[in-house]
Parts: structure tokens; sequence; C-alpha cells
């Protein structure tokens, strides 16, 4: 599912451009030092989402803690990802795309390896809040940097599509690494795996040409609203499914709401908001965003419940866990390629129907699995869970950037991603709390409500989306 952010941080920022050249290509050297840069990067910040799930339970068993803690693992992370993604790319075009991807990589190698060395659950959990604001300063750069590094359309294009295969490979090999290597040596060298990686990305980075600066506008008040409104929802989904509806999951719910709202304020006061509220009028816009959160809610709300499933349920081991996800990752990884095809023959609406039921499919086959079923049957069972995603998200990518201008691209793409962190972080919360009775049950509630969930955007979709 990796395609669907190739599209943020693309748009140059406002303003004219200072310090270095902005416009010309280095030397053919210097572009693919950026290319294997953001490429690396973009490939330890996709396995540190799906490798760190099969890692979990070892996490857990050597830190101690509760559910709530293991899905803070996950959702601190991708929490900060999904907050900081919208001004990430005004960062990058206001410090140059190279300096900003370089102070992110460093920041995020520097995170693994407090991760690695967390000595509690709650540091671990610090650290990774940390991660996911340096992994939301590089997607952004990393692909300003391969725009920047190619001038031409068809070099560009291959090069993005070299990124976006970093991150496919990456989802097909985290459950496997992060079982292998949390079985073989323990959870710690997941995140210690990223170290090298990040050295070699460096290495690349420095030999990759500057990047021009733009002047641009910061939305400091945006964007702590949008902060505050993320990290109170899923404090009061994760608390409150465990703990019910205490004092203190009422007054995050209370904080989540006037934070929202705060938002919604600022940004419409704002002469140049971080978030244009306009864009929402779009039906181009409102479906890739709705439909985007619901696809990760699934996907990501399905690895993590499943992660869990197999080990705790089962007594599979992290790297037999891990091994579940192959078939699924592969041909989720080759139907990324499909979809423009199947777009270009058929049309987006079909196809973007046909992936969210596709997935919600995927969800509903899984409905009868338990600790007896054969593993082989729910691997094979799991596969429509990632072939969905896989199909609609490009077509909803590309409707969503046709369809505003070419200035506000970098801006829709930021926001489409941020909707699917978001949904992510979200169904992580509420799945986990689903978990907290009877495993099993919770595990399909879970499914139930990611299937009908789906159901709907796909008839959303067809009512909204224009038949070619």
């Amino acid at each position: 599912m990796s395609t669907t952010q190739s599209g943020a941080g693309t748009a140059a920022g406002a303003g004219a451009p200072t310090g270095d050249d902005p416009g010309q290509p280095g030397q053919p050297g210097s572009a693919r030092a950026a290319l294997v840069a953001s490429v690396l990067g973009f490939f330890v910040i996709t396995i540190d989402v799906s490798g760190v799930n099969v890692a979990l339970p070892a996490m857990r068993d050597d830190l101690g803690g509760s559910m709530s803690g293991l899905q803070w693992v996950v959702d601190s992370y991708t929490l900060m990802f999904a907050a900081l993604m919208l001004s990430a790319g005004a960062f990058s075009d206001g410090v140059g795309a190279r300096r900003a991807y370089g102070w992110g990589l460093g920041v995020f190698t520097l995170a693994s390896l407090a991760c690695g060395a967390a000595p509690t659950l709650g540091v671990l959990i610090a650290a990774r809040v940390v991660q996911g604001a340096a992994a939301a300063v590089m997607v952004p750069s990393s692909l300003a940097l391969i725009r920047q590094a190619f001038s031409d359309p068809e070099e560009r294009a291959r090069g993005i599509a070299l990124w976006t295969v970093g991150g496919a490979v990456a989802i097909a090999a985290g459950p496997v690494l992060g079982g292998l290597l949390t079985t073989e040596w323990s959870w710690r060298a997941v995140f210690c795996l990223n170290l090298p990686t990040g050295v070699v990305g460096f290495v690349a980075l420095m030999r990759a040409k500057r990047s021009p600066r733009h002047a641009v506008a910061f939305d400091l008040p945006g964007q702590l609203t949008a902060v505050l409104t993320l990290a109170a929802l899923t404090f009061a989904v994760i608390e409150g499914g465990h703990d019910g509806f205490t004092g203190t999951v009422l007054a995050a719910t209370v904080l989540a709401v006037l934070s929202a709202a705060g938002f919604v304020a600022v940004e419409a006061r704002r002469r140049n908001p971080m978030l244009p509220l306009e864009l929402f009028r779009l039906r181009g816009v409102t479906v890739p965003v709705i439909s985007g959160f619901a696809l990760n809610a699934a996907f990501y709300g399905g690895v993590f419940v499943l992660s869990l499933f197999f080990q705790e349920q089962r007594g599979q081991s992290a790297l037999s866990a891990g091994l579940m996800f192959v078939p699924m990752a592969l041909i989720t990884a080759n139907v990324n390629y499909l979809s423009p095809r199947a777009v270009t023959r058929f049309g987006r609406r079909p196809v973007v129907i046909a992936g969210l039921l596709i997935v919600a499919l995927g969800c509903a086959v899984l409905l009868p699995v338990d600790p007896g079923t054969p593993p082989w049957v729910t691997a094979l069972l799991m596969i429509p869970l990632g072939i969905g995603g896989s199909l609609a998200m490009p077509a909803l990518t590309s409707l969503m950037l046709d369809s505003v201008a070419a200035e506000r691209a970098g801006t829709a793409a930021a926001l489409l991603n941020t909707s699917r962190q978001t949904g992510g972080a979200v169904s992580i919360a509420a799945f986990g709390a689903l978990l907290a009775g009877d495993f099993t049950t919770g595990m399909r509630e879970s499914l139930l409500a990611a299937a009908c969930l789906l159901v709907i955007m796909a008839l959303g979709a067809g009512a909204l989306l224009p038949r070619r």
C-alpha cells in the first residue's frame, strides 16, 4: 500500500527560492545518491510499522505493561506521523529538502537507538513519539529530493516508482525480519536494524545536490491544535476501551472536541492555512480522504490484531507469525502496478469501489478464523485484506491530485496521508480495546466493524464519484 504516499510533499513551497540553485538537477551520481538516500529512508519508516507489530508480545514479556501499553507503542509513532505530516512539507520547503531530510534521518536513527535501548515501556513509547515526528519530516523531503534530482519526467517517475517499491519491500519483509530478529536475538534488534541503514543513507545524502529553500509560512496554531486533537482522541479511545468512561477519559474526549473546533476556527481565519478548508468542498478530495481513512483502519488494525492472535492465541513464534504475512504482502506489492492499468481501462470509480469491497471481503472471510484454523488457510484468507487497498489507493491518490490546483498538490497529498495514518492510529486504539475481553470475540468484532465501514465507504464512493 506504499504507493499511496507517493504524492506527499511534491509541491514547491510558496515564495521565491533562496540559497542554492532551485531548479537545475545535479550530476547523474548526485541524482542517484539522492534516490538511494530517499529509498532507504522510506524503507526504514515502513519497517517500523510492519516489523514492530510482530515484536509486540516480546516487548511485553521483557518490559511488562498491558494491552494499552502495546497499543501506545504502535500509536505513538503513527500519531506523530499523522499529526505533523500537514506541516512537514512546508518545513521541508523552508529549510531545503536535503537539510530537512538529513535532520529527519538523523533524529530517526538516534530515536531508533533509544527504542532499542529502552529500559521501560514508557521510555520506549517516548522514543517512538520522536521516531514518528522524524518520519513525518522524512516522507515529504525524500520525495522533494527525488523531484529535484531528476528533471526528466520519465526518470522522475521511475525514481518515485523505486521509492514506492522500497515501501512495498518493507511491508513484505517487515514481519519476517521483525519475527526473525525477535526470535533469534531480541525485539531490540528490530530497531537496531535502522542504525546501519541510517548511516548508509547519510553517506548517500552527502553526495546529493543541495536543495533550494523557499519562504514559507508555518502554521503553528494549526499544528498545535492538530496534534492535541489526535493525541486526545487516541488517548480517549485506548484508555476508555480498557478502563471505561472515567473522568480522565471524559476530559480527553472534551479536549479532543474543543481542540478540533479550535483547529477548524484557526484554519478558517488564517491567510495561509496549513489545511485550506475549501478543499473539502471537492468530491475528488472528500472521497479519497474518507476512503483512505477506512482502508488504513482495516489494514493496519487487522495487521495489529492478527500479529497478536498468531502469537498469543495460537502460540506461534515471532518468526512464524511474520511468515504468515508474506503471501499477502508479496501479492499486494504487485497489485500496486496493476491499479493504474485498471483505471485506464475501467475508470477510477469502479476501481475504487472494487478495492473497498475487496478489503471488506478480506475482513469478512477472516471472521470464522480461530486458533484451530490451519495456518496455511489463514495466510490465504489474509490476501484480500492487502489486495483491495493496493488496488484502490493509487486511484484515490491520482483522483485527489487531479482534483486540486498544481500549487496545492503537496497539501492535498499530505492531507490524504494524514487521513490514512489517522485511520491506522484510531483503529489500533479501538481494536485493541475490543481485545481486552475474550480475544477471539474481540478480533471478530474488530473485523466486522472494519468490513461494515468499508461497505459504507464503497456505497458513498459510488454515489459521489462520476461514472467516468
